[in-house]
């Protein structure tokens, strides 16, 4: 980026990178933009930084190859797209130690390398050997010698100056000071320098790094297609076996495995080459699902449903509003369209399966939440911010929040748990009102505690409709539920209630407690031979409701109170919803 020939301190750069126009994806192109209009040397680089990229011919060539792209890592690809023109690349991380990966010439002729028995290896031994260094050819330029020019890579920053809360280690402080000067210190900001810290997760470098004004944090994306279409393109030829039945038109499995990794999907063309097993579209989605389960590190699970809304039994007013929405979706309407969705009621009235049906109308996949939760200090918040980023390169999904009000953190933190509670409450608001996302995520809470969601999470703009999901309250809807689930078994019965069981059905019966009772009509029908009939008169005689009958009503209440339009509410309960 800076060119040698400057010889006015101020003057640090001038264009000079390798590759420019669309192959500069847009993280990179600010990066140019801050160093060469001075406003920033340190750029603090956080998300997928661990991926393969693709650089291309006129930067990753090397001498006596022929120019073609090839796959590098992300300082490789800084280093061929951006950095030619530096003389010193110094690179460091825990595991390597201090390593110069361009102009060991030039670094040699420092004295105090010369004097040096051996490169430190430790963090802050390290960190000052650099920035001595640095300060020393900072040094020589003011005195009227040439300037060199020098870039720092530090790999996995946050093993070197971590996030430690609270934390009173003047050793580790001291540390990140270092590193903090490389960005503000004025003999080094006059000189021709580039620093670049590498983390997984911003919420895991230091402060004194993350909130230094002078540096310039940008998140790494996940490659978008037409990113996932140029590499899949680039090394078609070293994978003709695997990728012989999708070559005409890469398009298809790049939009496809939008959200996986570069690295994946090498490592996915690479076996299926091996094992001579071309991928065919209909591999696609079950690939996507492990692919982007296994980069996730089990933070999510990836569900491609099975079923609609067709599935689902009753509830009229709610389906035919969800399908409007859907039908908006679909026609890419998008001022209409809900940022998210609350599911509230007792336990058991099939929350999750209202999610996998709405979500298989719409054609869409559900990225469920798992435990993001960590005991480490620091660790919840860096998981939010994998899945954070990993939502963003999905397109469109809905991100299924189960048991929302224990997940959601709260605004006020529990000084029980070191204020990661209010921090993931502050995370998911940011995130759930980023109106960037409407048409591409949207958000589904579950819970039978609605009323112990924050406000300011429910509220429109973030969830914008509630539906009450509710039991039964009449004798013919519990044995329409009843009979519908029995039909999947292959038992059948009639429309009508037999009239020597209507006395039995069970009222505020739910989709759970009814999937119970079809199981064992099943058994009793398989295993003793009972008729059908018989066996529905033998479980009714001995059922008891899974759940307590003034629990049941406390939350069929809270349900009701929180609905979003009275259409959704049974006409027997809206006048507690006015209450």
């Amino acid at each position: 980026m800076p060119d040698p020939s400057s010889d006015t301190p101020s003057t640090q750069v001038s264009t000079s990178v390798a590759v420019t126009g669309d192959a500069l994806p847009g993280w990179a192109r600010e990066l140019v933009t801050q160093y060469e209009s001075h406003a920033s040397n340190q750029f603090v680089l956080t998300g997928n930084v661990s991926d393969l990229r693709l650089i291309p011919a006129a930067a990753g060539a090397k001498p006596g190859e022929p120019e073609r792209p090839r796959l590098g890592t992300l300082t490789e690809f800084i280093t061929a797209a951006l950095l030619t023109r530096f003389d010193v690349i110094i690179h460091y991380d825990v595991g390597n130690g201090v390593r110069i990966e361009k102009g060991g010439e030039v670094f040699a002729q420092w004295p105090t390398f010369k004097a040096a028995q051996s490169v430190p290896r430790e963090p802050r031994q390290a960190v000052e050997f650099i920035s001595a260094y640095l300060r020393y050819v900072a040094n020589l330029r003011s005195l009227g010698q040439r300037a060199v020019q020098v870039a720092v890579f530090v790999k996995a920053a946050h093993l070197i100056a971590p996030a430690v809360r609270g934390s009173t280690d003047y050793n580790l402080s001291a540390l990140a000071m270092h590193m903090r000067e490389w960005a503000s210190e004025p003999l080094l900001t006059s000189h021709p320098l580039a620093t670049f810290l590498l983390a997984d997760n911003l919420s895991e470098l230091h402060p004194l790094i993350t909130n230094n004004p002078r540096s310039t944090r940008l998140v790494i994306p996940l490659p978008e297609p037409a990113e996932l279409e140029r590499t899949l393109a680039a090394v078609a030829g070293q994978y003709p076996v695997a990728l012989a039945e999708l070559s005409a038109d890469l398009s298809r499995p790049a939009g496809a495995l939008c959200g996986a990794t570069i690295s994946a999907v090498e490592a996915l063309l690479k076996t299926r080459q091996h094992l001579k097993r071309p991928i065919v579209d209909g591999d696609l989605g079950e690939i996507k699902k492990q692919i982007i389960e296994k980069d996730a590190g089990g933070l999510i699970d990836f569900i491609k449903p099975d079923r609609t809304l067709d599935d689902l039994h009753g509830m009229e007013k709610v389906k035919e509003w969800l399908r409007q929405d859907i039908k908006l979706w679909s026609e890419n309407d998008l001022a209409a369209l809900p940022m998210g969705y609350l599911f509230c009621g007792p336990v058991g009235t099939g929350k999750t399966f209202m999610v996998e049906c709405l979500a298989g109308s719409a054609g869409v996949p559900v990225v469920k939440l798992k435990n993001f939760r960590d005991r480490w200090v620091g660790s919840t918040e860096a998981n939010l911010e994998t899945i954070f980023r990993l939502l963003k390169a999905l397109g469109r999904c809905f991100v299924f929040v189960d048991e929302a009000d224990q997940a959601l953190g709260k605004r006020q933190a529990d000084s029980g748990d070191s204020g990661v509670g209010g921090r993931v409450y502050s995370m998911f608001a940011e995130e759930m009102s980023n109106t960037r996302n409407r048409g591409k995520v949207v958000w589904v809470l579950a819970s039978s505690r609605p009323d112990l969601i924050e406000v300011d999470l429910k509220r429109p703009g973030r969830v914008d409709v509630k539906i009450p999901l509710l039991p039964t309250l009449r004798t013919s809807e519990s044995w329409g539920l009843m009979r519908s689930l029995m039909k999947r078994r292959g038992l059948v019965v009639g429309a009508e209630v037999p009239t020597g069981l209507a006395p039995k059905v069970p009222l505020r019966l739910t989709p759970g407690a009814a999937e119970a009772l079809a199981v064992k009509v099943y058994r009793l029908v398989k295993t003793r031979g009972l008729a059908v009939e018989e066996a529905i008169a033998e479980c009714l005689d001995d059922y008891q409701p899974p759940v307590d009958p003034a629990v049941m009503q406390f939350q069929i209440d809270i349900a009701v109170r929180e609905a979003s339009d009275l259409d959704f509410v049974p006409e027997e309960l809206r006048p507690a919803a006015k209450g």
